[in-house]
Formats: C-alpha cells, sequence, structure tokens
C-alpha cells in the first residue's frame, strides 16, 4: 500500500487522489441529505396558497380576542397560561395541541388539558431543551386562536 506513494506522481495516481477527493464530498452530501429528509417534520398547510386567502382575516380575529399566553413546565406538568386583556384567566371552549421538539416529531405528544380555574395543565414526559407548543383553542364565542409558544426546559 505505501509502495503506492511512492515515486513521481503518474496520471493513475493523480486520478486516484482526485477522485478520493470526490467520492468523499459526494458521500458527505448523500448522508446530510438523508438525514435531512429522514429528520423533516412534515407540512405546516396542505396548500400555501389556500391558507393565505383567509390569513388576514383570521389573524386579526385572534388579534381581537387580546389574549396574552404563555407556556412553561414543572415537574413533569406543562402549564398554558392564556390571559385576557384585563389579565384574567381565559376559560376556552375547546383545546388541541402538540408539544414536542423543535426539530423532529419522535418526542411529540399530545397533552390531555385539564383547567383548574387558572391554566391549563397537562402531565408530560419531557427532558431538557427547547420545546414548542402548537396548539389550537377555540373562544367561547367561536374564534380560533392559534399559536406556537417557545417552551424552554432546564
Amino acid at each position: 500500500m505505501l509502495q503506492m506513494f511512492r515515486g513521481p506522481i503518474t496520471g493513475p495516481k493523480f486520478f486516484l487522489i482526485f477522485s478520493s477527493f470526490f467520492v468523499v464530498i459526494i458521500s458527505v452530501n448523500l448522508v446530510l441529505a438523508f438525514k435531512a429528509v429522514a429528520t423533516f417534520p412534515g407540512l405546516e398547510v396542505k396548500n400555501s396558497y389556500v391558507a393565505s386567502q383567509n390569513f388576514d382575516d383570521d389573524r386579526a380575529a385572534q388579534l381581537a380576542l387580546g389574549w396574552d399566553v404563555s407556556a412553561y413546565v414543572t415537574g413533569e406538568n406543562l402549564h398554558l397560561v392564556i390571559r385576557d386583556g384585563a389579565g384574567a384567566p381565559v376559560e376556552v371552549a375547546q383545546l388541541d395541541g402538540v408539544f414536542g421538539r423543535a426539530t423532529n416529531v419522535q418526542d411529540d405528544q399530545i397533552p390531555a388539558f385539564v383547567y383548574d380555574g387558572q391554566d391549563y395543565i397537562a402531565p408530560v414526559t419531557i427532558s431538557g431543551g427547547n420545546w414548542n407548543l402548537r396548539f389550537e383553542a377555540i373562544a367561547q364565542d367561536g374564534t380560533v386562536f392559534k399559536q406556537r409558544v417557545v417552551v424552554l426546559v432546564e
């Protein structure tokens, strides 16, 4: 094997060196492309054009509610805090959501929220890091409220 690296650089030797660089680059690109596709969490909407048609109206209705939303984790419980413009707790007609990592869907959980008079609380299985709570709440008047809340867990 070492015999190959001795002596002058010939045509076949140069071709092996040159082509080995391309083999490494193409191999790394294939691995990165496979990892990117394998960890893709999916689409937000099926058709972005159709979703954009009502975006401004939906956003205006959501802002008119005047809700302030935050989320945090204590122990093994996820707390979702929804307050109206006056700072009073908001009880919604319906609440659905997904709690998971920002980068992949393998740790996604569907929290079973229970309203305790102040906050919505759900048991979750977590570890440290950056988590997202993507939820949809329906107000008592039927207005749909959608938001993604970043939850940092230490």
